[in-house]
């Protein structure tokens, strides 16, 4: 079997290393065609130089001449900003991972897609704030769109596409987060040293914060909506702090099929990397003996209002859902810098839904037209936001 050719989109991040390191320890299966990153040249030129990329690009422009440099004598292609990225997607590689955090992610993810290739997704802001645009855009090219994300891989292994009918619902599981059992308010003083600490997952700051408020559930139950083709009523969420069953769906019958692993992010990736087959992963084996007990419980609304918020734009359809995880990307940033509390995020984000209630989108260039207004009007609320010290 030829090596599969594979591009990523967000190489330096958690999701890019862990993939390369699938793919170091399966070398023969796998060529590198493109790289990604934002900023972060040496280690991007690093992984460049040793799985032998055609061609490396960084987001950031300012940081083109360093990795041009990095690169001299190598014979990799360097290029930078958005157009660099949207190249890197176009590279002639069978499988992409999608890893770009955020909406910066839409348009190079976009790219892949339309090439008809196998697509790794591991970005959720591209089809909470596209997620019809992407469908059909995958509709029409013929692309498989695979999930990355522990909880939409995990349902995706035990859904049965060919009787779609005979789900009851699907439910995302949750840790819960590092302050699940703060109160309203405790959780107004937390710093964003202790947001980013997450008990179960070594994951990116802004991903962290998103599972400290729990708007990362709110963000997958738009996703699974697009993904399994389910409304928001037949998706729940439920508190699972062990992390071990990652998602569960339930069948008219009464059965509920589950997937169970180790709290580690290599499991769903050699899913998707190895998909159809299967390839090994170095993951820790599961030994439910010596965890002895998995202990389950609803999210608390009140504490956590980000799931409620998710739902309202997914019920409100239009821009809804483009909306929240802009003002969410914009608050995270504010209160990772220290210039809002913590539950001030999701009181960003409410405002910022209740600015711009009952526009459209039409066509990508709606995206981002709203995409910027959102973050402008979130800007806005946190600047009025007291001074946290």
């Amino acid at each position: 079997m030829d090596a599969r050719g594979v591009t990523i989109l967000g190489s330096t991040g958690s999701i890019g290393c862990n993939t390369l390191d699938l793919i170091r320890r399966n070398a023969s299966q796998y060529r590198v065609e493109a790289l990604t990153a934002n900023r972060n040249v040496e280690l991007l030129a690093s992984q460049a130089i040793e799985f032998d990329a055609k061609l490396a690009v960084v987001a950031d422009e300012a940081c083109y001449d360093d990795l041009k440099e990095a690169l001299a004598g190598t014979g990799i292609e360097a290029a930078a900003g958005p157009s660099g990225l949207v190249e890197a997607a176009l590279r002639p590689a069978d499988w992409v991972m999608a890893a770009i955090v955020g909406a910066a992610g839409l348009q190079p993810t976009l790219s892949a897609i339309r090439r008809g290739c196998v697509v790794a997704l591991a970005n959720k802001e591209c089809l909470v704030c596209a997620g019809d645009l992407v469908l059909a855009e995958v509709e029409k090219s013929g692309a498989t769109l695979l999930p990355v994300d522990s909880e939409h891989n995990a349902i995706f292994q035990v859904f049965d596409f060919n009787q779609e009918k005979s789900i009851e619902k699907i439910i995302l599981t949750a840790s819960g987060g590092p302050f699940r059992e703060r109160s309203l308010i405790e959780m107004e003083k937390v710093t964003p040293g202790e947001a980013v600490a997450h008990p179960n997952w070594e994951m990116g700051a802004k991903i962290s914060v998103d599972s400290a408020t729990m708007m990362n559930k709110g963000l997958e139950l738009i996703e699974a909506h697009y993904l399994f083709n389910l409304p928001g009523e037949q998706i729940d969420i439920i508190v699972h702090r062990q992390s071990i069953i990652h998602s569960l769906v339930a069948y008219v019958d009464g059965s509920v099929l589950a997937q169970l692993g180790s709290p580690d992010m290599r499991t769903p990736i050699a899913y998707a990397l190895g998909w159809p087959r299967r390839i090994p992963s170095p993951s820790p084996r599961l030994d439910l003996a010596a965890i002895a007990r998995l202990d389950f419980e609803a999210p608390d609304l009140v504490r956590f209002p980000s799931i409620r918020l998710a739902r309202q734009a997914l019920s409100a359809g239009g821009a809804g859902p483009a909306v929240l995880n802009a003002a969410n990307e914009i608050a995270v940033a504010a209160f990772l810098e220290g210039r809002i509390g913590f539950l001030d995020i999701a009181r960003t984000v409410e405002t910022t839904l209740e600015k711009m209630a009952g526009q459209t989108i039409g066509a990508l260039d709606d995206v981002i037209e709203i995409d910027r207004e959102a973050r402008v009007q979130a800007m806005e609320r946190t600047a009025s936001c007291p001074v946290v010290v």
